[in-house]
């Protein structure tokens, strides 16, 4: 176990046992190469020294204060976060702001925060993989192929080992999401048999198009809008399974903390890696509207 939390600025001696945050870095680019990251995304080391020694790395899907202090209290030196902090750029850091907040706890802890957003969401191994798995997809393509590298890509389509229910379906796909207030979401015929079925982690809007060019029978994802979803269904399938941002995504990092815990090994490097139950998700309660029930 590292020896964090630290004092304001303190850090322990690079131990050569222990990888340094640069080798952190480099080891999530080997897993998560960043150029297959969108042009408009923020990637990469947020805060820290490249040069501090990591012997513990806690990963989350949001960048946001009570998953600095999760750090704080596990003893992490790293948090390794899907989300950008600052995707748009800023121009204060200021402590009484929520981000600014957040930077300066890391650097008063010496903890090191380091992102990796849509080239994870794309990569081999990485968050659309990982839903594709938990929903039991065999066969998979990219749903939008890299022009990078076409064999991965935003999204995967894939087989069921055998046709299902939708209803049966969003019961086995409720089961494998890390449970938040909202739960999921489902739209379209329930006692319909399905079997091609595309996922993607986080927003999933603008692939409504691409998982009906794709012949899925359903698509799985999170952030759907009213309208964008109405119309889409009016026109047929793909039947609809709408979780959360934060659930559909998180499912990508025990892949990450494995990966990056597999390849420390391979160098004699010691390093703990875990993953943070800390719900990110916005909503704290769903309450059950109306007196009128259909």
């Amino acid at each position: 176990m590292s020896s964090a939390p630290h004092g304001p600025g303190a850090r322990p001696p690079h131990s050569s046992g222990s990888p340094t945050v640069a080798d952190i870095v480099a080891m999530v680019d080997e897993l998560a190469p960043r150029e297959l990251a969108a042009p408009w995304d923020s990637n990469g080391l947020i805060c820290g020294d490249p040069s501090w020694s990591v012997g513990h790395v806690l990963l989350a899907v949001d960048p946001v204060q009570d998953v600095v202090e999760d750090a704080v209290s596990r003893g992490a030196d790293m948090i390794i976060t899907h989300h950008p902090l600052y995707l748009r750029g800023t121009d204060s850091v200021r402590a009484d702001d929520a981000k600014g907040h957040v930077v300066h706890t890391l650097i008063r802890r010496g903890i090191a925060l380091l992102n990796a957003h849509t080239c994870l969401d794309a990569a081999h191994g990485g968050v659309a993989d990982a839903l594709a798995d938990q929903v039991g997809l065999r066969d998979m393509v990219p749903l939008e192929p890299s022009a990078q590298d076409p064999q991965v890509g935003i999204g995967r389509v894939g087989q069921l080992e055998r046709p299902v229910s939708l209803r049966d379906l969003a019961e086995r796909v409720a089961a494998v999401l890390p449970d938040s207030a909202p739960g999921l979401l489902v739209g379209g015929c329930l006692e319909e048999e399905v079997e091609t079925v595309a996922v993607s982690g986080g927003s999933g809007d603008s692939l409504l198009d691409a998982a009906r060019r794709a012949g899925a029978d359903v698509f799985v994802t999170a952030d759907l809008r009213h309208h964008p979803a109405s119309e889409h269904l009016e026109a047929g399938r793909p039947y609809l399974l709408c979780g959360t941002h934060w659930a559909t995504e998180w499912v990508g990092l025990p892949p990450l903390a494995r990966g990056l815990a597999q390849r420390a090994a391979a160098r004699g490097w010691r390093l703990e890696t875990e993953v943070s139950a800390v719900v990110t998700d916005p909503w704290a309660l769903r309450v059950p509207t109306g007196c009128w029930r259909p």
